[in-house]
């Protein structure tokens, strides 16, 4: 798989990116969680990302399940 990542969906809702990777996982798409959200003031976003080469499929798996 290649290094080249890129950032499918983002939410401030831990939970939310969780259940989008988990579906993902479902479909076989390999996903990093990256939090960016201030533990102390709970504020940022909590970023999904994919390899490069499932970008397409992704956001049409997301798109599909309303998340």
């Amino acid at each position: 798989m290649k290094d080249n990542w890129v950032k499918i969906y983002s939410s401030v809702d831990f939970y939310k990116v969780e259940i989008t990777q988990a579906v993902l996982k479902d479909q076989e798409i390999e996903s990093v969680i990256l939090n960016k959200r201030d533990s102390t003031y709970l504020f940022g976003e909590v970023e999904l990302y994919v390899a490069t080469d499932n970008v397409l499929k992704s956001k049409q798996i997301i798109s599909n399940n309303d998340l």
